[in-house]
């Protein structure tokens, strides 16, 4: 599994934690390393992904609130209201092209949700995009 892929992996199982919980994000990192064994690269970048989500939460789930029409936050399933919150942010504040990102956590989601859930969440972050590409021709 390419480094990233596991890392958005980990970085999606501590946000699932996270959304459950709302600890700090140093304590979550810090029980779930504990438990699974993974490379300095990947570890790193799982913990940027989460940092930034959760940083961010307030602008994410805005934005997220904006774009999934017919469906409050607190409707969605936990699993895909963390896929789409880690998406976001990453599509927001990493620099990993766009179909990257929305390939990424379709993949997450077929992994960990329902099988509905892919087309919801591509439909999400789909509209997140445009809304971004439209601003940035602004």
């Amino acid at each position: 599994m390419a480094i990233r892929t596991k890392s958005r992996e980990c970085a999606l199982q501590m946000l699932f934690q996270w959304e459950m919980h709302r600890e700090a994000p140093a304590r979550i990192e810090a029980g779930f390393w504990r438990n699974v064994r993974a490379s300095a690269e990947t570890r790193e970048f799982a913990n940027q992904l989460l940092e930034g989500a959760i940083t961010h939460a307030e602008v994410i789930e805005l934005l997220l609130e904006r774009h999934s029409t017919a469906w409050r936050l607190e409707r969605m399933a936990v699993i895909d209201r963390a896929i789409l919150r880690l998406a976001a942010w990453e599509l927001r504040g990493t620099g990993t092209p766009p179909k990257v990102v929305i390939n990424e956590a379709i993949e997450l989601a077929k992994k960990f949700s329902s099988e509905d859930s892919s087309g919801f969440i591509n439909g999400v972050l789909d509209a997140i995009l445009k809304e971004q590409k439209a601003a940035a021709e602004q």
